[in-house]
């Protein structure tokens, strides 16, 4: 008899919690009444079956050398070791005798087909349902950062390029699209977005984030999460919160922030993804922010988190996090204390195994160490969650679950057009120089092309370290890619089908073998042009220059790449430089060796085609940097988001932090210029509101898109401010001639800051208002008085800024 089929009735009708017309809330309370305390612990559980992450990844795939992580790597992984050998060793009826929260990545871990993974989850949760009294079901979660990370599926850019499309509606339209796939084949939740901001560009994770500015993550994180729930996908918001300002960059390395710079900086991307996106999970990050862990800081995850912003979903932890606190961070004393330490912070359910919320917090509540409320708290967070998803009606089966298995496409046609837009409108034009656009009418076409670099003929170079083809298909090599997705070698050839392209490789993405400049630079002599793509080839924990546990020493290029540019500069060939890659580099001595500087951020499976569209002038190159661009390998420039003293110092040091490009920036095959600015009241009070519009007009010869951006200075206040902050953007679409409005609609509240007191204010005084194209580029420039008194805003305060565009025709339409 299955579960389903016992589950209990009372005289033929439904048992409340079974009855989708009640009350969530009155459901989720009458299960817990049922509940013993060893089935509530159960929920808050999870298991990954078939988890092959930990196996070493084959070097060496593809004949792209992977980073050795050497002896010092092991010394340091060693407390991650002893976890991960704990994990997943307890059989899975024994893990689900009492219940399970969760079901880990059952489509994620290894090669299956749509068709294989939907059996499994079948399989897995008959079994969960088979051992529940009531035949609970299990919530099945998996990764979807670049996409589904699973066979054969869509591998859309890294976050960082959604950061540089500076575009919420597509970002959501992407989402939407993930979730529907996921949605199809029995997947509840996914492990994304990343809302960290980038503090150092150095960190390993920069890929998989959406760039250095609060806003910008924002606006895209709120969008992505709105997407991905519209397809019924819960979205987790990770990593919270402070992961990304690391002491060096050193991946899972302390955060030494007070909490000013944490609320100011870190903390904003999560409030408006819960405000405005309406996420439904929140994961925390491993770090531990001075001195105290984010995985057992109920300041975070409770004060915050929902007491503040009113959160009402479900934390989990990150994996293996809980257990992480007694051999990591060294807070408890082993696995049952961190499981207390954590529950009692606020996570809810413990991924990717059951370790530290195992059946031992049944005797911790016996012995009244540990409030059974607690336990109750986190059951009943998440069986809410099992209500919304309909896991506790009465006619649910995990066979209906998987019911879009069968007819799937996961990289189907309207998925890789909407990689396409996304790549194409990701990639930013650094500099045109005198080489870009190589099909202009002004300039004859390149009749032999050389294409050099350990990025040109590799696509998984194109892709993020969670991406499915670098996360899991190293550990199985002969399979491929699983998907297509076309070099930039290819792309060329089918770009310019007019020209002879010859190919050399000139070194790997990293290592010190300099073997393969001859044949490089001999192909560049002979050429009319040289086209080299350097960058970065994502791994994990070493294995590779990009991705999780992948940081970087400097900003240099990974290996001799540099040198391999230098080289071919020397031959006299004009030669495009196009960094592929998941972090800004230090591109000082490139730009000046080159006739073309094209940054590509990690653009997915159709980053090949965009490239080349770019390269010839196919695609009008529109994407803006959301990291600046640094000019020097060290003297760490920081982020745009400096307070004056972390400006240019004007001699004080020898370090001069200016960026080679900053914030913001992106070129052009067209020109746009930007005037008129317009403030409709000069004073208004701190609960006040104004609007800020500026006219931008495309004087080139092409259509194209410029990004609008506007910046607001504080210039006087009681704690050091950034020199300038983006507080509104717009992506605007102009033919040429054509001119457009764009208006900002800013709130007082756009102004807020953490005082000294650590409450967040608005604060009376002036407030200089800059609009331009860059952080660096800022023509329209006014001040707003804000007046009154001191005004203390909470999670209630305008979040955003709302912008409206008005375009009008015509070479004379600026008049307006």
């Amino acid at each position: 008899m299955t579960a389903v089929e016992r589950t209990p009735e009372v005289g033929g009708a439904l048992r409340p919690w079974q009855d989708p017309t009640l009350p969530v809330a009155d459901r989720v309370e009458a299960l817990l009444r049922e509940l013993t305390l060893e089935e509530k612990i159960g929920q808050l559980g999870s298991r990954w079956i078939g988890n092959d992450m930990q196996a070493e990844p084959a070097a060496g795939v593809d004949g792209v050398d992977q980073v050795d992580p050497g002896e010092d790597a092991a010394i340091n992984v060693a407390p991650m070791q002893d976890v991960f050998a704990a994990s997943g060793t307890v059989p899975l009826a024994e893990a689900v005798r009492h219940g399970l929260g969760h079901l880990t990545r059952v489509h994620g871990s290894g090669p299956v087909t749509p068709e294989e993974g939907a059996a499994e989850v079948v399989r897995l949760q008959r079994e969960v349902m088979a051992a529940s009294r009531f035949g609970i079901p299990a919530i099945v979660h998996e990764e979807c950062l670049t996409g589904f990370t699973a066979y054969g599926a869509t591998v859309y850019p890294a976050a960082i390029a959604w950061g540089a499309t500076f575009d919420p509606e597509l970002i959501e339209r992407m989402a939407a699209a993930i979730g529907r796939d996921m949605a199809a084949v029995g997947v509840h939740q996914g492990l994304s977005p990343v809302l960290d901001v980038v503090r150092d560009y150095r960190w390993g994770r920069v890929e998989e984030t959406m760039g250095e500015d609060p806003y910008l993550v924002s606006m895209l994180g709120a969008a992505y999460v709105r997407g991905l729930e519209s397809a019924g996908v819960i979205a987790t918001l990770k990593h919270f919160a402070g992961y990304s300002a690391s002491r060096a960059a050193r991946n899972h390395g302390p955060v030494p922030m007070g909490r000013r710079e944490l609320m100011d900086m870190i903390l904003p991307p999560f409030e408006a993804a819960i405000a405005l996106g309406g996420a439904r999970s929140v994961m925390n990050s491993y770090s531990d922010v001075d001195g105290v862990p984010a995985g057992a800081d109920p300041w975070l995850l409770t004060e915050v988190l929902r007491d503040d912003w009113g959160f009402t979903g479900t934390v989990v932890s990150d994996y293996w996090a809980v257990p992480f606190l007694a051999t990591m961070h060294r807070v408890a004393a082993g696995t049952e204390e961190a499981g207390a330490l954590a529950l009692a912070a606020g996570i809810d359910v413990e991924l990717p195994d059951t370790l530290g919320f195992g059946q031992h917090l049944a005797e911790l509540v016996r012995r009244g160490e540990l409030p059974e409320e607690l336990i109750d708290r986190a059951a009943r967070r998440l069986l809410t969650q099992k209500a919304q998803l309909g896991l506790l009606d009465a006619g649910w089966t995990p066979e209906l679950s998987v019911a879009g298995a069968a007819t799937v496409d996961l990289d189907g046609p309207a998925n890789r057009e909407l990689a396409r837009e996304l790549a194409e409108r990701s990639i930013v034009l650094l500099d045109a120089g005198s080489a870009l656009p190589l099909l202009d009418e002004g300039r004859a076409a390149p009749r032999r092309v050389a294409v050099v670099g350990p990025c040109a003929d590799e696509p998984r170079t194109f892709m993020g370290c969670y991406a499915f083809p670098n996360h899991v298909l190293p550990r199985h090599p002969g399979l491929g890619l699983g998907i297509e997705a076309p070099s930039l070698l290819d792309a060329l050839r089918a770009e310019l089908p007019g020209a002879e392209i010859v190919h050399e490789r000139g070194c790997d993405v990293q290592g010190g073998d300099r073997s393969g400049f001859a044949a490089a630079t001999a192909a560049a002599r002979e050429a009319d042009l040289c086209v080299v793509a350097v960058g970065d080839l994502a791994g994990l924990f070493g294995h590779g220059t990009s991705g999780e546990g992948c940081d970087a020493d400097d900003l240099r290029l990974p290996g001799v790449q540099e040198d391999l540019v230098t080289a071919l500069a020397a031959t006299g060939t004009p030669v495009v430089v196009v960094v592929v890659s998941g972090r800004p580099y230090a591109l000082g001595e490139v730009h000046a060796a080159a006739a073309g500087l094209v940054q590509a951020f990690m653009p997915g499976e159709e980053g090949g085609a965009a490239i080349a569209g770019v390269l010839s002038g196919r695609v009008q190159p529109s994407g803006r940097l959301p990291v600046q661009i640094p000019r020097g390998h060290g003297g760490q420039p920081g982020t745009y988001l400096q307070p004056p003293l972390g400006a240019d110092s004007d001699g004080i040091s020898n370090l001069d932090p200016t960026p080679l490009f900053p914030f913001g920036h992106g070129a052009s095959y067209t020109a746009f210029t930007l005037d008129d600015l317009r403030i409709s009241d000069t004073e208004v009070p701190t609960d006040g509101a104004f609007t800020v519009s500026a006219r931008v007009r495309n004087t080139g010869g092409r259509a194209g898109d410029e990004v609008v951006q506007l910046y607001l200075h504080d210039v006087l206040a009681q704690v050091t401010r950034p020199v300038r902050q983006l507080a509104g953007f717009a992506r605007v679409r102009l033919e040429p001639g054509e001119a457009a409005r764009v208006t900002f609609h800013v709130h007082a509240d756009r102004t807020a800051f953490t005082g000294r007191d650590l409450r967040r204010i608005v604060e009376p005084g002036d407030v200089e208002v800059l609009v331009g194209t860059s952080a660096a580029d800022l023509p329209c420039r006014g001040v707003v008085r804000l007046t009154g008194p001191v005004r203390a805003v909470g999670h209630d305060r305008r979040l955003d800024t709302p912008v409206s565009v008005d375009v009008q025709e015509g070479i004379d339409a600026g008049q307006s």
